[in-house]
C-alpha cells in the first residue's frame, strides 16, 4: 500500500468505461423491456440463463420459511435479534409525523406524513448471504408503516433461497420473498408482473447490472441511491494502533477490487508502521488477492503536516465510511462536512457499523456524500402539503395571486381567483 504525502495525494477515481457501461445498459434494457412486456415467464427464463436455475414457483414457499430456522445456529438467530434492537432503537428516532399551523381567519397550514404502501427490496445472494442487508433495509420500513415489503434475491443451485437470509426477513417482519436476482428483480419491482406486484420504490445493493436497472427505471419508482464500490478513510495520529488501523482499512479493501481503502496519518512513522501490518494481516486474509488488488489500486497511506490539512481532504472525498482514531476525536465532529457515517475512536470500527451499532450501513459512495444521506425511516415515507383558507383569508390574498397569475401569462389562474372575488361584490 503506497505512502503518499498530503500534497501529491489524489484520490484514485473509479474508471469510467464508457464501453463497458454502453454494454452493460444494452442488456439491461432489454431485460426491463423484456420483464414488461413477458411478466413471470421473462422471470423464469432469466433466471434459468442467469442462475442455471428452472424456477416452479418464484415466490419462497412456506415449507423453505419454515425450515430455514434448522438449517441456521441459535448463534445466528440471537445475533440477528441483538442487531435488531439496536437497529431499531436507532431508527425509530428518524420516524416524522405530521403537523399543522394555524393563522388568523380561519387559515390552516401543514404537512401530512405518511408511509409507501409497497417497497421491494433487493438483496445480492446465490453465493453470499447478506442477512445484514436485509434487517438494514426492512427494519427502517417497517417503523416508517409500509404495509407491504418484499424482498428479491437469486436462488442458490437448487432452486432455493439462502437460509440465513430468510430467517433474517422473517426476524424483521417481510412479507414475501421473491427467487429473483438481477437487473430482472429491479423489473419486476417496477413494472410487475402476474407474480409480483408493482412496487413504490427499490431499495437494496447489488452488482453492476442492478445498478444501471435502478438508474433506468427511476422516475417509473423511487430507488434509494446508485451505490458504488464501499469506501473507509482513516484519520489515524500516533494514538491509534496501527494494527487497528491496518485491520479496518482491510475490512474494507476484501469487499472488492474496486473498494477505496484511504488513511491519513501525520507522521512518516505511523505511516510505515500501518503499512508494515497491513502487509502481515493481508497475508492471514481469505480474501487476499481480493483485497491486495484493492489496495494496489485504491489504497493510500497519506502523511500530512495537520489535522486541518486532513480535514479538507476528508470533506474533497466525503468518504462512505470514515473513521476518526484521534485524541478527543469527538471534539473534531464539527471539521466533518461530507460522510457517510462517522466512527469516533479506536474502538468504534466500521465493522461495528455494518451489524449492530444501528444507524443504517446503506451509505452514499463515491463522494454523494456531499448531497445525500444514509438509508433511514424517511425514505420510506412521503409528505403531503396541507392548506386550507376560509373565504375572508383567500380574499386578502386575492389580487397578489391574480398579479403574480397575470406575469406568468396564466389567465386561468387568475380567473379562478376573479371568480370568486365577484362572487362576493
Amino acid at each position: 500500500m503506497e505512502i503518499v504525502s498530503g500534497a501529491a495525494f489524489q484520490m484514485a477515481k473509479q474508471t469510467n468505461n464508457r464501453e463497458r457501461t454502453r454494454q452493460i445498459d444494452d442488456i439491461v434494457l432489454d431485460i426491463l423491456r423484456t420483464v414488461e412486456q413477458q411478466g413471470d415467464q421473462a422471470l423464469i427464463d432469466y433466471t434459468e440463463q442467469f442462475d442455471q436455475v428452472r424456477l416452479h414457483t418464484l415466490e419462497v414457499s412456506e415449507e423453505e420459511w419454515e425450515e430455514a430456522d434448522a438449517l441456521v445456529s441459535s448463534s445466528f438467530i440471537q445475533a440477528v435479534q441483538t442487531a435488531q434492537a439496536n437497529i431499531t432503537a436507532f431508527h425509530r428516532g428518524q420516524l416524522e409525523k405530521s403537523w399543522y399551523m394555524y393563522r388568523e381567519n380561519d387559515v390552516m397550514l401543514g404537512q401530512q406524513v405518511t408511509a409507501m404502501d409497497r417497497v421491494g427490496i433487493y438483496i445480492p445472494g446465490g453465493k453470499a448471504a447478506y442477512p445484514s442487508t436485509v434487517l438494514m433495509n426492512v427494519i427502517p420500513a417497517k417503523i416508517a408503516g409500509v404495509k407491504n415489503i418484499a424482498i428479491a434475491t437469486p436462488p442458490q443451485l437448487g432452486g432455493k433461497v439462502n437460509p440465513y437470509v430468510i430467517t433474517a426477513a422473517k426476524q424483521a417482519g417481510v412479507d414475501t420473498i421473491f427467487k429473483i436476482g438481477g437487473a430482472q428483480a429491479v423489473a419486476a419491482f417496477a413494472y410487475g408482473t402476474e407474480s409480483i406486484p408493482k412496487a413504490d420504490k427499490i431499495t437494496g445493493p447489488g452488482n453492476d447490472f442492478v445498478a444501471r436497472a435502478k438508474k433506468w427505471v427511476y422516475g417509473d419508482v423511487a430507488i434509494d441511491m446508485i451505490a458504488g464500490p464501499s469506501e473507509v478513510c482513516i484519520v489515524a495520529d500516533e494514538s491509534a494502533p496501527a494494527d487497528y488501523v491496518a485491520a479496518d482499512l482491510l475490512s474494507q479493501a476484501e469487499h472488492d477490487e474496486a473498494a477505496t481503502a484511504i488513511c491519513i496519518t501525520f507522521s512518516d512513522k505511523q505511516a510505515k508502521a500501518i503499512q508494515s501490518e497491513i502487509a502481515v494481516q493481508l497475508e492471514k486474509l481469505e480474501r487476499k488477492d481480493v483485497a491486495a488488488a484493492s489496495l494496489h489500486t485504491n489504497g493510500r497511506i497519506v502523511v500530512t503536516d495537520h489535522l486541518e490539512e486532513a480535514w479538507d481532504l476528508v470533506n474533497e472525498m466525503a468518504p462512505e465510511h470514515l473513521e476518526l482514531m484521534v485524541r478527543n476525536a469527538s471534539e473534531h465532529i464539527s471539521n466533518i462536512k461530507h460522510a457517510g457515517a462517522i466512527f469516533l475512536g479506536n474502538y468504534s470500527p466500521e465493522p461495528l457499523g455494518d451489524y449492530v451499532a444501528g444507524p443504517n450501513h446503506t451509505l452514499p459512495t463515491s463522494g454523494t456524500a456531499k448531497f445525500s444521506s444514509p438509508l433511514g425511516v424517511y425514505d420510506f415515507m412521503k409528505k403531503s402539503s396541507i392548506i386550507r383558507y376560509s373565504e375572508q383569508a383567500l380574499l386578502q390574498e386575492a389580487e397578489a395571486i391574480e398579479t403574480l397569475a397575470k406575469t406568468e401569462g396564466l389567465t386561468a389562474h387568475a380567473n379562478a381567483i376573479t371568480l370568486r372575488r365577484k362572487d362576493e361584490t
